[in-house]
């Protein structure tokens, strides 16, 4: 996997990480340097350790699925895209609860952390695919914690900015991102 590739996942899968980002710009009265490297740095660390984490899981496991490889990767950069592609469909932006609206303000780390966490599980897998193809994995982690960061912040001022319409599309891009690349591997390898 070369780096146009790797930049294609780091891409994909920071479109979760973008789309509650603009939610959490949308929630902004003012935008401060403060939110862009808080929003950035949460999810940008988060989308970067969990493919390290993943790309562990899979070295071990190596020896027992290596003539599997590609089957792999495609099912599991094709499920998380389908994923993605179902859940940017069936959002409903029409109803804001007091909760869900006091969730979206709020910065703090009981806030921040459940979201950094349930927006990169994707990315775990994504490292199981990456041990597989043998993917230096340094580099994959830097490029995609660099691009997630960098697409957070971009969500935050787009949410800001703009509003919510953004979202679903964010993530229904990054769906048919990873199912392509997941074919790319399959048919590529």
């Amino acid at each position: 996997m070369g780096f146009l590739e790797l930049f294609l996942l780091a891409i994909a899968l920071s479109m979760d990480a973008f789309a509650v980002s603009i939610c959490k710009g949308l929630s902004l009265p003012r935008l401060s340097i403060k939110h862009y490297i808080i929003v950035g740095g949460y999810f940008g660390f988060f989308q970067g350790l969990m493919p390290l984490i993943g790309y562990a899981l899979g070295a071990s496991f190596e020896t027992y699925i290596q003539s599997f490889a590609p089957w792999i990767a495609f099912g599991l950069l094709s499920f998380i895209g389908l994923c993605m592609i179902i859940e940017s469909q069936k959002r409903d932006m029409s109803e804001d609860t007091q909760v869900r609206e006091d969730f979206d303000k709020s910065f703090s780390f009981k806030c921040m952390l459940p979201l950094a966490l349930a927006t990169s599980i994707d990315a775990l897998a994504a490292g199981i695919s990456l041990a597989v193809l043998h993917v230096q994995i340094i580099w994959a982690v830097i490029i995609i914690g660099v691009t997630t960061f960098l697409f957070s912040a971009l969500g935050i001022k787009i949410g800001h900015a703009f509003g919510s319409k953004h979202k679903s599309i964010a993530e229904l891009l990054g769906g048919i991102i990873l199912i392509i690349l997941g074919i790319k591997i399959l048919f590529g390898y």
